[in-house]
């Protein structure tokens, strides 16, 4: 009754544009924000047909805070004499290099990972990534939701340890594999992403935090790796909504929605830069909503609806973005 049951689709049969290989990534971390860390990752490798070739897991010493201990588990104790990320950099390379980076939410994985390399002063050696949430929408999977534990449930994966990276690990890439040779059966194109290095994030102004000793409550460091930063406002007013096949104006509003290659703040820097709004939510009077999964059901993209505002994929809003008209003088 499951599709990893089936047959296989054969040599002949399968999409000769698929990729080699796979690496089924899972990362724990100390929060969600810009300047958290791992404080775990997984590696599941996979072949071109889904298969496990290996696996590889590692506790990483945040150096601060563990953050979340009641979801994943890891105290300071624990992480105390656990390697510094860039004590496994290579060995994780070893494990990404030349391979497709699969995980559940992607776009959060991958932007930890690159981060975490950057503040090594290393790349990683990951061109694409696939997300596997991505994948069930193309399949058309009866999903309740886009939960881990749903897709494990709708493939008969049994979890284990949710939140251990090894285990989610696990648990995804034995979902992966039937996803992907339901995708291959019905010949459908895989929504591959690019993964472009944050070699911009080498900030050494910034405090390294040193290793921490006991179980440490003492919270988060008061200094990030990187500041965050707050943006002006734009100074122009807002022209109106954006209207196909014209450039863009400076004061648009633009809004984000979903997955993207490029890093979600690189965007918001060049609509910045190029004298547009970026609009943390979409109302009506947002100009242009930038997403790639225009049918996807986010609160943004479900109001673009309802209000008719115009949505183009991060591609097309690459090429506007380039020559946006200025603002009409007052």
């Amino acid at each position: 009754m499951l599709e990893d049951r089936q047959t296989a689709p054969s040599a002949a049969a399968w999409p000769a544009a698929y990729p080699q290989g796979y690496a089924v990534v899972d990362v724990e971390t100390t929060g969600l924000a810009r300047d958290d860390r791992i404080v775990s990752a997984a590696v599941y490798r996979l072949d071109a047909r889904g298969e496990v070739e290996d696996h590889w897991y590692t506790m990483v010493n945040p150096e601060r805070d563990p953050g979340p201990v009641w979801i994943h588990g890891l105290t300071s104790d624990m992480l105390e004499g656990a390697p510094l990320f860039p004590d496994i950099a290579e060995e994780f390379a070893t494990r990404l290099d030349g391979r497709v980076l699969v995980a559940h939410n992607a776009v959060f994985d991958w932007s930890m990972i690159a981060r975490e390399y950057a503040r090594a002063e290393r790349e990683a050696p990951v061109r694409q990534r696939l997300c596997t949430i991505a994948l069930s929408k193309e399949l058309g999977l009866p999903l309740a939701n886009h939960k881990l534990e749903s897709l494990a449930a709708h493939f008969g994966v049994v979890q284990q340890r949710a939140h251990h990276a090894l285990d989610d690990a696990r648990v995804l890439a034995e979902a992966f594999r039937p996803s992907l040779r339901a995708a291959a059966r019905g010949g459908l194109r895989l929504p591959l992403l690019e993964c472009r290095p944050l070699t911009e994030w080498s900030d050494r102004s910034a405090p390294r935090i040193g290793r921490q000793s006991g179980s440490g409550s003492g919270g988060y460091p008061s200094g990030s790796w990187r500041p965050s930063r707050k943006r002006p406002a734009c100074p122009y007013p807002n022209p109106g909504r954006y209207e196909p096949g014209k450039p863009l104006k400076q004061g648009m509003r633009i809004a984000f929605s979903g997955d993207t290659s490029v890093d979600r703040e690189l965007l918001e820097d060049r609509a910045v830069e190029a004298g547009l709004h970026v609009a943390t939510s979409l109302s009506r009077l947002t100009s242009l909503l930038v997403t790639n999964d225009p049918d996807s059901g986010t609160s943004k993209v479900v109001k673009a609806r309802q209000f008719g505002t115009p949505v183009v994929d991060e591609a097309a809003f690459g090429q506007l973005v380039r020559d946006v008209e200025p603002a009409s003088e007052a």
